[in-house]
């Protein structure tokens, strides 16, 4: 059966994004990840580049809290930081986490369309025409990878590798019972280590069946 939606999850550091692109790039289909955002924002009457900066802090609770203020729903990842209480903190609006849900079950609907983290596979997880992608790596070459995208030195990079791990782990659990990550919860894992992302991208296309 042809796929007419893919879910790319990603560990950090293992050019998922980039297969993401390299794989709507061959298909034609849309690529969403910050469009994701844009419609979770909008729904949410948040601007934009709050929950796409909310996101990429995930590591830092309290400092999102401070940032984002009182009023402000919370960027998805940073709730595996919280406590009930924190939670509780600008419950006045839907969390993010929900509008971005709603998000990417409308991009589903639509079709054509090729979707970049935000827990997507799981969000989609038994829906007919969809594609589950593991894209990931060994800590080692994520760390490489990071140090020489970022510039950063390689304790940093191997600090934030871990760091964006355990969030990771840590929200898939609170929000997906997801206890521990296995492959057989994707249709497809891909290990980034030695295959380059438009590699990466053939096996997609080809797993898609299109």
């Amino acid at each position: 059966m042809a796929r007419s939606v893919i879910c790319i999850s990603r560990a950090f550091g293992a050019a998922g994004e980039e297969v993401g692109k390299a794989t709507a790039d061959r298909l034609g289909f849309r690529y969403l990840d910050g469009e994701i955002l844009a419609r979770a924002a909008e729904k949410g009457q948040l601007d934009p580049s709050t929950v796409a900066d909310a996101e990429r802090r995930r590591s830092v609770a309290r400092r999102l809290l401070e940032a984002m203020g009182e009023n402000m729903a919370i960027a998805p990842e940073a709730y595996a930081y919280m406590s009930p209480g924190e939670i509780a903190i600008g419950s006045g609006q839907e969390p993010v986490r929900s509008l971005i849900r709603e998000a990417i079950e409308e991009a589903a609907e639509r079709g054509d369309a090729v979707i970049v983290a935000h827990a997507a596979s799981h969000a989609l997880a038994g829906r007919e025409g969809v594609l589950r992608v593991l894209v990931t790596g060994s800590a080692a070459e994520r760390t490489d990878r990071v140090t020489r995208e970022s510039g950063a030195d390689r304790d940093a990079a191997r600090r934030e590798v871990s760091d964006a791990d355990r969030a990771r782990a840590q929200y898939l659990s609170r929000f997906y019972d997801v206890g521990e990550e296995q492959a057989t919860q994707y249709d497809l894992v891909i290990n980034t280590d030695v295959l380059t992302p438009p590699q990466a991208a053939e096996i997609v296309v080809h797993a898609a069946g299109l």
